[in-house]
């Protein structure tokens, strides 16, 4: 008897596996809610759907980790036995992307509007001005109120460029907004058009002239930044820019890092990285690195140019996410710099969703030229969906060009897509 009562008791224990039709299902009806919403009520009934799913989530119990919970009281199943997919990674993700279609979809709002008009007048009261300072931040205000009079069919104007006046008709401009009554429902296009002009006035006060800008002016004059100039290019504006290119040409780095290190601007950053990345200096790595660990492509290319081993543990962390333009220039820089570290963690990417990111892998691995990357890249030429992928991955078969690595692309000069028969005859 007590044998079957202990086993009633484990029968009873024994959650019902739950039907991952059910969660397809809901999650397909989710989908259709966000793709037909129209207004944000209809948003917020997308997102109480995907509440509900969640919760089902967390109380369900799927088949296979019901196995795997039984494996864990019987012997070790064999190492190379490969392991059931979990339906609940699919159905958390689809929840996730469609809680950012969601977001995506929500807006814009009255709210970040005020935000971005009370950031720029915390910038113009909190920040001291040189006098043309002062006549750019006034012009940026002016286009601004402009534009809020148009949208409100009110009558603004900035009276004067003193700093706190412009700050205070800004406040004022703000609270109107804010008491406009505009709904992201029914006046999209009027939130939009002063969000897009209030995040344009916090961008033309970043690049108005400061009076710490004159002080970093003024420490580069006493370096001699400014001797390579003469009256002519001195006209230019901004003199630096013609600097930065005359010492580009001369091949001088330290003029460059020194301009690099003290100016704050985005468009001067731009110009001294284009000049680094055509000069590729050892000498700027120190300099560049910590702007590629915030993820500036620009300063990725220059680090790749550079061919630094140095800068390879940073750019790995880059591989693997969703943003496929960085994932393209990382690749493209690692290849560049062609470190045998790098086959590993570049060799994983070749099976991202993205056939540009899986292109731009094989290119690189053809570029590190390591013969272990051979077996990885005849699997891609021989299944991969995208012409585009196989075709790099011939390429970087007749990069690695030993007599494997040309065997295999030979293989394919009767290939269905020209671009990889064209690789293929190179091969043979």
């Amino acid at each position: 008897m007590s044998n079957g009562d202990e086993t009633e008791d484990d029968s009873a224990e024994t959650p019902e596996p739950a039907d991952p039709a059910t969660f397809e299902s809901g999650l397909d009806e989710a989908a259709e809610a966000v793709e037909q919403a129209e207004t944000e009520a209809d948003l917020d009934d997308a997102d109480e759907l995907l509440d509900d799913i969640e919760a089902d989530l967390e109380d369900a119990v799927f088949e296979v980790e019901l196995e795997e919970e039984s494996d864990e009281d019987e012997a070790e199943s064999d190492e190379d036995e490969e392991e059931e997919e979990n339906p609940r990674d699919g159905f958390e993700d689809r929840v996730s992307e469609l809680r950012d279609d969601i977001e995506d979809q929500r807006g814009p709002y009255i709210e970040q509007v005020t935000d971005s008009l009370d950031s720029a007048v915390s910038t113009i009261t909190g920040s001291e001005w040189a006098k043309e300072g002062e006549r750019e931040l006034t012009e940026a205000a002016e286009t601004y109120v402009a534009t809020a009079s148009e949208v409100l069919e009110s009558s603004y104007a900035v009276e004067g460029d003193d700093p706190e006046t412009v700050a205070e008709k800004l406040a004022d401009v703000s609270e109107d907004v804010a008491d406009s009554g505009l709904h992201p429902d029914t006046d999209e296009p009027e939130i939009q058009e002063l969000l897009d002009g209030a995040q344009q006035l916090e961008s033309d006060l970043d690049d108005a002239t400061l009076f710490t800008d004159l002080e970093v002016r003024e420490q580069l004059r006493r370096e001699g930044f400014y001797d390579v100039l003469d009256p002519e290019n001195r006209k230019d504006f901004p003199p630096e820019w013609s600097a930065i290119k005359l010492y580009e040409k001369r091949g001088e780095v330290e003029p460059i890092l020194s301009a690099l290190d003290k100016f704050d601007s985005d468009f001067m950053q731009e110009n001294i990285l284009d000049a680094l990345e055509h000069m590729a200096p050892v000498e700027a790595f120190e300099a560049v690195q910590p702007l590629a660990q915030r993820r500036d492509k620009q300063a990725i290319r220059v680090l790749g140019r550079i061919g630094d081993d140095r800068a390879c543990a940073t750019l790995h962390n880059f591989l693997g996410g969703r943003d496929v333009e960085l994932e393209k220039t990382t690749l493209r820089s690692l290849g560049m710099i062609g470190s045998e570290e790098s086959l590993e963690p570049v060799a994983e990417t070749l099976a991202a969703d993205s056939p540009e990111i899986r292109s731009a892998a094989a290119r690189t691995l053809g570029l590190l030229g390591d013969t272990r990357a051979i077996d990885p890249l005849a699997e891609r030429l021989a299944e991969d969906d995208a012409d585009e992928v196989r075709a790099s991955a011939a390429w970087a078969l007749n990069q690695i060009g030993t007599e494997r690595a040309l065997d295999a692309a030979a293989e394919y000069s009767d290939d269905r897509a020209y671009i990889v028969q064209a690789e293929a005859e190179k091969a043979k």
